[in-house]
């Protein structure tokens, strides 16, 4: 669709005319590279009974920010005074094929990364986009109140997403697209503006629960319900401490974060590939092998991680997620090698998995 320019007047804008910014704010949303742009209002009762229903059975795990910061969560104008509407963007990230994926999966010394952390932090990327998209609706229209968000404050983007129409939360608790699938970035502008809201998109996961039968641990509980304290993203991603050890086995060659309910969802046939080149993976985080990555020293890491999400975890916590990895792989000289020249390790949290590990290399060279 081609738009003519347009000049508004925010203090002179009816109805009407804020009709049609919001179908220039989408042309421009396009323009800058987002894949869909929606609008949403800021009615989410029903998604924060579903948080308080969350919270309340401790799914959470440690993630205390989650009820840190009581109902500005669900409740836009308490988080951003003034807040109207919701602009609501999504941005393709998937660089890699199912194949690929599930081949890194069965290679028990390959290092599994999930794909949206291959390339680029996205958050950086996706803040820059949507202040550009602020500052082209500024220009348009004069000075007006908003606020940027990319995953960085407490905002239910999944759904905000669902109601502006991106898509529906499914039973895995991704936002998936009918046409898009669930390999996406979300971002929000929080705006004064009474712009026109979209049509909330409508659920189609039937009666489909691959998600739910592929989780390796088991995490989503029931549909919708996703247990973080079991979750792979959690244990390898949130958790600061030790991995459960009863979990460690699930995990399998996963150092950071899990794709399998996603990899499974037959929506995700008609995912497309991104063609954003800062997604593209970095330091060969797509093909790394495990015992590789575990001879990365903290100023290797940190270096090889720079611009990523990964360096967020910090390099302890990347060394434990490796540990259980090399723990779960096929019994090996080499792996029991380089898990015993970590034994002394400063971190005791390194410790004791490097200790679990061996233990677990030990025994299967032993049977």
């Amino acid at each position: 669709m081609t738009f003519e320019p347009t000049i508004f007047h925010y203090s002179t804008m009816n109805s009407q005319s804020f009709a049609a910014l919001s179908n220039q704010i989408k042309h421009w949303g396009r323009e800058l590279g987002f894949q869909q742009v929606g609008i949403a209002d800021t009615d989410l009762k029903d998604a924060e009974l579903h948080l308080d229903n969350w919270l309340d059975k401790g799914f959470n795990g440690d993630m205390d920010y989650m009820q840190r910061h009581g109902r500005k969560r669900s409740r836009p104008e308490l988080l951003q005074p003034g807040t109207r509407s919701v602009i609501s963007v999504r941005m393709d990230y998937q660089t890699d094929s199912p194949q690929n994926m599930n081949e890194v999966l069965a290679d028990p010394l390959a290092a599994y990364v999930s794909r949206y952390a291959l390339g680029r932090d996205y958050h950086k990327l996706l803040r820059s986009r949507l202040q550009k998209l602020a500052d082209k609706i500024q220009a348009e229209i004069g000075v007006f109140g908003y606020r940027v968000f990319t995953d960085s404050a407490p905002v239910m983007e999944k759904a905000l997403a669902e109601k502006a129409g991106l898509g529906w939360i499914g039973k895995h608790s991704n936002l998936i697209n009918r046409k898009a699938g669930s390999w996406f970035f979300l971002g929000e502008i929080y705006t004064d503006l009474p712009l026109s809201v979209d049509a909330k998109a409508s659920p189609h996961c039937g009666d489909c629960t691959a998600c739910l039968a592929v989780c390796p641990t088991q995490a989503i509980v029931a549909p919708y319900q996703v247990d973080a304290r079991l979750c792979v993203s959690y244990l390898t991603i949130e958790l600061h401490g030790a991995i459960p050890e009863p979990l460690r086995p699930l995990i399998g060659n996963r150092i950071y974060g899990c794709d399998d309910c996603q990899i499974i969802c037959p929506w995700n046939r008609f995912a497309r590939l991104s063609d954003e080149p800062d997604f593209n993976p970095r330091q060969r985080l797509n093909s790394q092998q495990l015992l590789a990555v575990f001879d990365w020293d903290e100023p290797t890491f940190l270096a090889k991680t720079e611009g990523s999400a990964i360096r967020r975890i910090g390099h302890h916590r990347w060394l434990r997620n490796i540990a259980v990895a090399l723990g779960n792989a096929r019994a090996s000289a080499l792996i029991i090698e380089k898990l015993q020249n970590k034994l002394k390790h400063p971190s005791e949290l390194v410790q004791e998995h490097v200790h679990w590990a061996l233990t677990r290399q030990t025994q299967s060279v032993n049977k």
